[in-house]
């Protein structure tokens, strides 16, 4: 039996932030995965409206990137789910969106790393309280 450890995030200072999306994607991130996730945030919660976001580091080696709304946005899923997330919860969602579809692109690199970011932000929103809500959205 192993052991479950809990996943804690830290904020990517705004000074910091172009040296850890390239040191964790390369040039990926301001060409595919950045525009990747605001187009999903777009798709996805018709009442997001472009924003101040936040970036984080999670202890388990993962990233992921949220609006700092204090807001609820309405999320409508192509799986039919629908219902309301916090800021947060919908970052967490669009990014897990973003790396499984990027995880399918003709790119080797940016596939795998977007597979291995997928996973460890699914580990971390396991134990998240919205947790519910993202599996069903994600599914």
């Amino acid at each position: 039996m192993t052991k479950q450890t809990h996943i804690t995030r830290e904020t990517v200072p705004e000074n910091r932030r172009m040296a850890i999306t390239e040191k964790l994607f390369g040039d990926h991130f301001p060409i595919c995965l950045e525009p990747a996730t605001y187009s999903f945030a777009d798709r996805l919660a018709k009442d997001y409206h472009s924003d101040c976001w936040e970036f984080y580091l999670l202890s388990n080696g993962g990233f992921y990137m949220a609006s700092l709304s204090d807001q609820r946005f309405h999320v409508t899923c192509d799986n039919h789910f629908e219902g309301d997330l916090s800021a947060d919860a919908l970052g967490t969602t669009i990014c897990l969106y973003a790396y499984s579809h990027l995880s399918f692109s003709g790119m080797p690199e940016l596939a795998d790393t977007c597979n291995e970011h997928y996973h460890m932000l699914r580990e971390f929103m396991l134990q998240y309280p919205e947790v519910r809500a993202i599996l069903v959205a994600t599914d």
